[in-house]
């Protein structure tokens, strides 16, 4: 008989979101839900969740969520980020006691805005100056991991299954107006609190389902222009991949996705000229961050999400909408679980990129 860590389950991993077209805040509890129904495909390796609109009390500043492994490396990380921050308040990230999650490292908050001289001495832009400072923290103090730094938003994981992890930081008692939530199967990259699901870096947040097997290429690539792959997963770099082309290329969505999934070349031939154009240039001028592989991926971003399949469907994911909610999952039941009836029901084709944004489609 087959036990765990013998066998190899390539379709494991399970992605969930909630999203409300209308900006309305609500508990973290129905994407817990959501998640738990699709236990089975997680084996309690990793579990997170990031919720959008859940400090707005504070939604000028970024919100950093750290893991420190000692308090050594709190305190030396707390000095680096006085100096190039005002800190505006900190505390302890609220737990409670689960019984499967254990060796929890210190978990921290900072709410924090750019110091203004250090930021004009920098001359850069201040996400440019803010993402800077997360990898320089990441890379270069020892035990100590920023995993959340957008404003308004905030990502929380842990070495469990999702819906323990969901429990563990007490997420019903937050409000957003977006979630996403993954359970994690690593098949080829140890299960660790830094490496659960989701990766975020500013707003930008992703959950995914799959392999890379393009990884080194788009590891090289993105290592290029700044960015440190040190997590030991490859979902890390799709979050470096979608910063350097929304952010800094300024892409469209619809764009990046056609870098990330582009179609195939026989396809594009056959497209309109203005289509194919656009297309070719594309593929020709980011052709190392074209992702191979299997792959359902869902991004989060102040105001909206993107869901996005691989070429081929090589993984699960159907979309639903009722009313101004839309739900995105890697099964129908998670959203049956929590929206019974709903008003459209649809799966996306492979490489077609689903975006939906607050008070429009």
């Amino acid at each position: 008989m087959l036990i765990e860590g013998q066998v190899r389950i390539p379709s494991g991993c399970a992605v969930s979101s909630i999203f409300s077209r209308s900006g309305k805040r609500f508990s973290g509890e129905d994407i817990i839900t959501s998640i738990e129904v699709m236990h089975d495909r997680s084996n309690g390796l990793g579990g997170g969740f990031a919720g959008y609109g859940i400090y707005p009390e504070y939604k000028e500043f970024y919100a950093l969520h750290i893991f420190y492994d000692n308090v050594s490396a709190k305190h030396e990380c707390e000095e680096f980020l006085e100096k190039f921050f005002d800190i505006v308040n900190l505390s302890k990230i609220p737990t409670k006691k689960v019984k499967s999650i254990t060796d929890e490292p210190l978990i921290w908050r900072y709410f924090v805005t750019p110091l203004k001289t250090k930021l004009a001495d920098s001359q850069l832009e201040e996400n440019e100056y803010v993402v800077k400072q997360v990898f320089r923290v990441n890379t270069n103090i020892k035990g100590a991991y920023i995993f959340s730094s957008g404003k308004n938003m905030g990502i929380f994981k842990a070495v469990g299954f999702p819906e323990e992890v969901g429990r563990f930081y007490k997420l019903d008692e937050y409000k957003g107006y977006f979630w996403t939530a993954h359970g994690r199967y690593p098949t080829n990259t140890p299960g660790w609190w830094g490496g659960a699901h989701p990766f975020g870096l500013l707003d930008y947040s992703i959950v995914h389902n799959g392999e890379i097997s393009s990884y080194d290429a788009n590891r090289r690539f993105i290592e290029m222009y700044g960015y440190k792959c040190t997590l030991l997963t490859d979902t890390e770099v799709i979050t470096y991949m979608v910063d350097y082309l929304v952010r800094r290329q300024k892409l469209s969505l619809e764009e990046t996705a056609a870098v990330i999934a582009a179609p195939f070349w026989m396809t594009i031939e056959n497209m309109p000229e203005s289509e194919r154009k656009k297309h070719e240039y594309l593929r020709n001028r980011f052709s190392s961050l074209l992702i191979t592989g299997p792959f359902s991926i869902l991004l989060g971003f102040e105001g909206g999400i993107m869901a996005l399949n691989d070429r081929l469907k090589l993984r699960s994911m159907v979309v639903g909408e009722k009313d101004d909610n839309v739900y995105i999952a890697s099964e129908e039941c998670a959203i049956r679980v929590i929206a019974p009836v709903l008003d459209k029901l649809w799966a996306p084709k492979g490489g077609q990129p689903v975006i939906f944004t607050k008070d429009r489609i």
